[in-house]
């Protein structure tokens, strides 16, 4: 059984975090709304373009909308790296969906770079958790797999980063499906243990 520092806190504080940490389901609700994305995205062929150019920019737009709400609830450093990051994912969001069938092109020659910079930040936000979350290891497994990803999709061809975008793409939503469901749960843990 978790452990949680609870008795360290300050009253109001114990409050503040038990209100917040009852909206513990709506990280298995994106978790499960990330993992149906994923089965979409990787249900199609290179027929289905737009729709593809349109899933994927959503998909970045959603995880920066995440980001901004993580950096409106931290403190310090945390907050302006997920600031960045959600700046980051907005633009990329917003490339994918201005032309979504040119722009599929565009996103296979720069799906490595891509992959990079939301490993990075899975790497990072799991670094930031280690001493708030038993579970940090997940993040930062899933963004040196996404790292690795990234490097790999590098050196392929522009044929095959088309399919590795539809791949990669269903991949990237099931892992962050997963690790949002996970996080869920560890808040719901928390927020019982605050009650």
């Amino acid at each position: 059984m978790a452990s949680y520092p609870v008795d360290d806190i300050a009253a109001q504080a114990k409050t503040t975090a038990r209100d917040i940490s009852a909206f513990w389901w709506l990280w298995v609700v994106t978790g499960t709304l990330w993992i149906v994305v994923s089965l979409v995205v990787l249900q199609f062929d290179r027929a289905s373009v737009t729709t593809v150019g349109v899933i994927v920019g959503l998909m970045f737009l959603f995880s920066a909308v995440q980001q901004f709400v993580v950096a409106g609830v931290t403190d310090g450093a945390a907050r302006w790296i997920a600031a960045i990051f959600g700046v980051l994912l907005t633009a990329a969001g917003v490339f994918a969906l201005v032309n979504p069938k040119k722009t599929f092109a565009g996103l296979a020659d720069i799906l490595g770079f891509l992959f990079l910079i939301v490993g990075v930040m899975w790497i990072v936000e799991a670094f930031i958790e280690r001493e708030v979350s038993q579970l940090w290891w997940l993040g930062l497994i899933s963004g040196i797999l996404m790292v690795v990803l990234a490097f790999w999709t590098g050196g392929q061809f522009f044929i095959d980063k088309a399919y590795l975008l539809l791949v990669f793409a269903g991949i990237w939503a099931l892992m962050h499906g997963v690790t949002d469901i996970v996080r869920g749960f560890e808040v719901r843990g928390l927020h019982k243990a605050l009650e």
